[in-house]
């Protein structure tokens, strides 16, 4: 009984297994392909790598073999809202009269052995990574099922993760929003001294009464007012509160009303008053969020919010009474907060004390346009 593997069936185990359980990538299921494999992160700086052992022999092959990777991100690119679709394409059967020419989108890189990769310094840089790979020969079966034991580990993990993340969960948070909500509206339908009070008066903000800025976004001036937010904060928040957990849910909702609050004020000086501010930023967590899991809710942004945060704005600009500013406002500031608070598993470090200076400097300058 034959034990050992080819080498360059060894070889393209141990490239998969280093990109699936070192830089969390995934595989790919492409129609049309044999001897290839495809692999996608697209939170790295290549956002495709592809494992090709096909022979190929000629320039012209080289090129038809990019067309083929570029109709098949640019599929991806569709689907996943992403812009910057960068594909390192691994051959490891290239005849000595290939000339191995790059392109903006394209880096075709021929390697034989996992060294070829580690000695490369542009490689080497964006995978440090690979300096952990042992470059030891050992095409025994013992070391497939090894590579192969790691691989279904990484990925039971990721589906942890990922359930984790989606499954449904008690709604606390929403439902404790929508009847404060309701009860506010009817305390105010038969007080209107405490209605008055408690709307988003510019006047009122800047000479000390700081506390309409939150207050005015639980106000409604109408029962078809109110319907209209809390369907759509129920629609909306069960989903966020889901994915994100209570308290980034709550701190996002709060945020994106005082962020509605603040523009508004400094663009109008109108009476405001409706959860639509918040809620537009609870539109711009969900696109942020949707944004770094586009691979599963991709179709979801380009089809559904997307359009409902055009859709809306556009109806705010076109009829009167329509606190626009409010909901940009809003849009804006749940962006930032989602991106100071972070989506777990997902950002960075970096990207999360980026987001706290980025929302700092926005809304120190709404304060400082408001009281100037």
């Amino acid at each position: 009984m034959n034990n050992y593997m080819d080498p360059k069936e060894e070889l393209i185990m141990k490239l998969v297994h280093y990109f699936i359980t070192e830089e969390n990538y995934e595989p790919m299921i492409v129609n049309g392909v044999k001897n290839e494999i495809w692999l996608e992160n697209l939170e790295a700086p290549y956002k495709v790598i592809r494992i090709n052992s096909n022979y190929i022999h000629n320039n012209d092959q080289l090129e038809f073999d990019n067309y083929k990777i570029k109709n098949v991100t640019k599929q991806i690119k569709q689907k996943t809202l992403t812009f910057n679709m960068k594909t390192l394409n691994l051959l490891l059967d290239v005849g000595d009269n290939v000339d191995l020419t790059n392109s903006k989108t394209i880096n075709n890189y021929k390697i034989t052995d996992l060294k070829d990769l580690r000695n490369d310094n542009n490689i080497a840089y964006i995978f440090p990574k690979l300096k952990t790979v042992s470059l030891k020969k050992d095409n025994s079966f013992d070391t497939f099922i090894h590579i192969t034991n790691d691989i279904n580990t990484k990925s039971a993990e990721k589906n942890k993760r990922f359930e984790s993340i989606f499954a449904p969960k008690k709604i606390i948070v929403t439902n404790i929003l929508i009847i404060l909500n309701v009860i506010l509206f009817i305390l105010t339908m038969f007080n209107d001294n405490l209605f008055n009070t408690l709307i988003l008066d510019p006047y009122g903000v800047r000479n000390g009464e700081i506390y309409r800025l939150i207050t005015s976004i639980f106000m409604h001036g109408s029962i078809y007012h109110l319907v209209v937010n809390m369907y759509s904060l129920y629609v909306i928040g069960n989903q966020l509160e889901t994915f994100l957990g209570k308290l980034k849910y709550l701190l996002i909702y709060l945020i994106s009303g005082l962020s509605g609050s603040l523009l508004s004020c400094i663009l109008t000086n109108s009476y405001s008053l409706g959860a639509s501010g918040a809620i537009f930023g609870l539109l711009g967590s969900l696109l942020y969020f949707g944004m770094h899991y586009r691979l599963y809710l991709g179709s979801v942004l380009l089809k559904e919010i997307v359009p409902i945060i055009v859709l809306n704005l556009l109806i705010g600009f076109t009829f009167n009474g329509i606190d626009n500013w409010a909901h940009i406002g809003g849009l804006i500031g749940g962006i930032f907060i989602t991106m100071a608070l972070g989506i777990d598993n997902k950002t960075q470090k970096s990207t999360k004390i980026n987001g706290y200076i980025i929302l700092s400097i926005y809304l120190i300058f709404l304060i400082y346009l408001l009281i100037k």
